[in-house]
């Protein structure tokens, strides 16, 4: 086997062993292979090792790696996501994360009605009220999820974060508790399902899968270390 194929499958036994600590099915945690700043040929050799689901970040870099490799497999979109990129971002992925206001997602929606689509999409808390980071703060998500979850095309898969940086993997456990217990309350008030939770990358997937995530995305662990940062703090 090849260095990807290898971390993956020790990032895939992390992955069973946190599940087995905390009692969940394996099968309940997706694990998002980032693959953005890599090749087409790295992301092949994860394919081969078995890895279906891949993340990317930038539309422009993603295009052209997607034309070349399977048609069968899941993209999710990690990065922040520009509107005048959504045109081209929603025919090419499955999921897009970051979603991050209902202006935002009410575009989503009008484009993906223009396209005759029917994208996932994953909201982002600011669960720790960072001013240099996207995504909701807990009231604004309170506030506009009436309105998100009344949307005639898009689909709120659940909800994602960046905890606040930390020296360890255990300083990000209390953040990846309180998204659960937001999903949870958000799920009891506006009585929805609000199944996914988007947590946990590299340095601290483990954690988030004890905590309830059910993507975790990492990509450093996997492909290596990359040669320039892009969204660095997205997966």
């Amino acid at each position: 086997m090849g260095e990807v194929a290898d971390n993956l499958k020790e990032i895939r036994e992390r992955m069973l062993a946190a599940c087995g600590r905390v009692g969940r099915d394996p099968s309940s945690v997706e694990l998002v292979a980032v693959s953005k700043t890599f090749p087409a040929e790295a992301v092949r050799e994860a394919i081969d090792a078995g890895q279906t689901v891949f993340g990317e970040s930038r539309q422009q870099e993603a295009e052209p790696k997607l034309a070349m490799l399977p048609e069968n497999l899941c993209w999710h979109f990690i990065g922040r996501v520009q509107r005048n990129k959504v045109r081209k971002i929603l025919p090419l992925f499955d999921v897009v994360h970051a979603v991050d206001s209902l202006r935002l997602a009410s575009h989503l929606d009008t484009v993906a009605g223009d396209l005759g689509l029917f994208p996932k999409i994953i909201l982002q808390v600011n669960i720790g009220g960072e001013e240099s980071k996207g995504g909701y703060e807990v009231e604004s998500l309170r506030q506009e999820l009436a309105a998100l979850l009344d949307l005639k095309r898009v689909e709120i898969q659940g909800l994602m974060c960046i905890p606040p940086a930390g020296n360890d993997a255990e300083s990000a456990r209390p953040w990846f508790v309180k998204m659960r217990e937001l999903r949870d309350e958000l799920e009891d008030e506006f009585q929805v399902s609000l199944p996914g939770l988007s947590m946990g990358m590299s340095g601290d997937f483990e954690v988030a899968i004890e905590e309830g995530a059910t993507h975790v995305r990492v990509g450093s662990a996997i492909f290596g270390k990359r040669s320039y940062r892009v969204d660095g703090e997205l997966g």
